[in-house]
């Protein structure tokens, strides 16, 4: 039977759009499948409530990486982004920090906790600099097999080689980053723990299972630099519209070349005929045929659910079920009727009346017991929270008048000691609101709408493994020619005409478009093969 199209996409989240977009612009016939009504997966935005248009799950653009942007053209389609006032992190004592933007400034409010520490950042900026050029380069690799002993992967090893020779004595600088923790990386050039703190915040509260102190989550400390905030691509923000526009923009973008799209269409099998993958099976029964199929949704479920494990190398299917997704972040939503006071917010002296970013953090002691808790099987008592409030720069999400605040928060266990998420949805929710009252006394008041969102209901919603917003662990052992298995994490899945390209490969999750158009390179490279 002849096939419908070049290639099939399983999966409609933003990089099996970014995808099937760089495929369509290059000629290929593209079909993405999308079992939502709404294509994006976690880069969403959706009207929970009349007039309230919601980031559902990721909330802020921080991550999407400029080359992707300006290739696909985004901003033609409707990509925009609303600027905000820096991140104002919450200290122990009542006290306030403010993340700013500005080097100068941000200097100054350093010192208010170390002058010491003020006197080293920007040696330690000069170093991370230096690091980070060689990871944004590192993401756009294409991961080599260093132990498949073929000659073709060692031609690709020594390629890879050669490109990074330039790396010298930064490779150990690297190798720091990938095997300490946040709290040790940092200790090697600051001495205050609340400079830690705020300089190291992610690694604790970023999506991942660790904290600042497990090792290997220094890692999570070059992510953020990993951007260029200075091309025409623009600086982070938050996406007017909500989450939704950037793979609305992608779509588009795709659609302007061909590419096609299908909604509420869930994919229930991969066809496997003989070793090569043939098209897929909807749950509806239609058989659709294509020359390759691309898969988007996570590795597990890719693998051991859409295919038979049994028809696939051994060992590849022991390391996909051993893959790390036990997630232990949620989130919250809330409508809101206005703006909930901040008693002690000292905005004459920061230079601003509200802050639209508010990191809830405490203490590094309050985060490692939050993380402490949930590997018990708990939820914390006292969670972080990391709260925005998008209608403050973008008033089109909201109704007049309206406000709102959109929550992600840790550390809360996919899998629970005692008890199920479904029974203890309402006990989060009450642990939430007594930590927003801490910096928002009266906010209960004003509260119109909620939507809380366990582990287990990111899972749910929207494919998530084990709600791991990463779809699985970035660690050194889950990174690179390890993601999502060693032999396999060059974007080529264990079939013939089967690849990958979401955030089960390399660099990992996030809405940074790059899974996707790594993906999109190497298929486009293997043309000849499968056309």
């Amino acid at each position: 039977m002849s096939a419908a199209y070049d290639a099939v996409i399983v999966g409609g989240g933003h990089n099996g759009l970014v995808c099937g977009a760089y495929l369509a612009k290059a000629g290929v016939k593209v079909l993405v499948l999308e079992r939502r009504e709404m294509t994006g997966g976690a880069a969403v935005t959706e009207e929970l409530w009349p007039g309230y248009k919601v980031s559902t799950a990721s909330y802020y653009m921080g991550l999407m990486q400029p080359k992707v942007i300006l290739e696909l053209e985004l901003q033609k389609h409707g990509f925009e982004v609303c600027t905000a006032d820096p991140i104002v992190y919450t200290l122990d004592g009542g006290r306030y920090f403010t993340a700013w933007g500005d080097p100068d400034k941000f200097r100054a409010e350093i010192a208010r906790l170390s002058n010491r520490d003020a006197e080293v950042l920007p040696a330690y900026n000069a170093h991370m600099a230096k690091v980070g050029a060689f990871m944004k380069q590192l993401v756009f690799e294409t991961p080599v097999d260093p132990g498949s002993g073929k000659l073709e992967d060692l031609k690709r090893l020594a390629g890879f080689v050669w490109r990074f020779r330039k790396v010298g004595s930064q490779f150990y600088d690297i190798y720091n980053l990938l095997t300490l923790s946040a709290w040790d990386y940092l200790g090697r050039w600051f001495e205050n723990d609340d400079v830690k703190l705020v300089m190291g915040f992610y690694a604790g509260g970023g999506g991942a299972n660790s904290s600042l102190k497990s090792p290997g989550s220094a890692f999570m400390l070059a992510r953020s630099i990993v951007r260029d905030q200075t091309t025409a691509a623009g600086p982070s923000g938050f996406m007017k519209g909500g989450m939704g526009a950037i793979s609305d923009a992608i779509r588009r973008s795709g659609e302007a070349h061909g590419m096609a799209v299908r909604e509420t269409a869930e994919v229930a099998e991969i066809l496997n005929e003989n070793g090569r993958a043939t098209g897929v099976r909807l749950l509806s029964g239609e058989v659709i045929r294509a020359k390759i199929v691309i898969a988007n949704a996570n590795a597990k479920t890719t693998f051991l659910k859409l295919l038979d494990p049994d028809t696939l190398p051994e060992g590849f299917v022991r390391d996909i079920r051993s893959m790390r997704t036990e997630s232990t972040v949620f989130r919250v939503n809330l409508a809101l009727d206005a703006l909930p006071e901040i008693p002690d917010f000292p905005g004459k002296q920061i230079g601003f009346d509200y802050p639209t970013q508010l990191n809830l953090s405490g203490s590094v002691g309050y985060m490692e017991r939050a993380f402490r808790d949930a590997q018990l099987g708990q939820m914390s008592a006292n969670p972080f929270l990391i709260v925005k409030i998008p209608s403050r720069v973008d008033r089109s999400i909201v109704p007049e008048g309206k406000h709102l605040m959109t929550i992600f928060g840790g550390h809360a266990p996919y899998t629970l000691a005692h008890g199920h998420w479904d029974e203890r949805r309402e006990e989060l929710w009450e642990v939430t609101l007594k930590t927003l009252k801490r910096t928002f006394p009266e906010i209960e008041k004003h509260i119109l709408h909620r939507v809380v969102m366990t582990p287990l209901d990111l899972e749910r919603r929207f494919d998530l493994p084990n709600g791991h917003v990463h779809h699985g662990e970035i660690s050194a052992d889950q990174m690179f020619f390890r993601r999502p298995a060693p032999h396999y994490a060059g974007y080529r899945g264990p079939l013939d005409g089967l690849y990958m390209c979401g955030a089960s490969t390399h660099p990992g999750g996030g809405v940074t478009g790059v899974p996707g158009h790594n993906a999109a390179r190497v298929i486009l490279a293997d043309r000849r093969k499968w056309n």
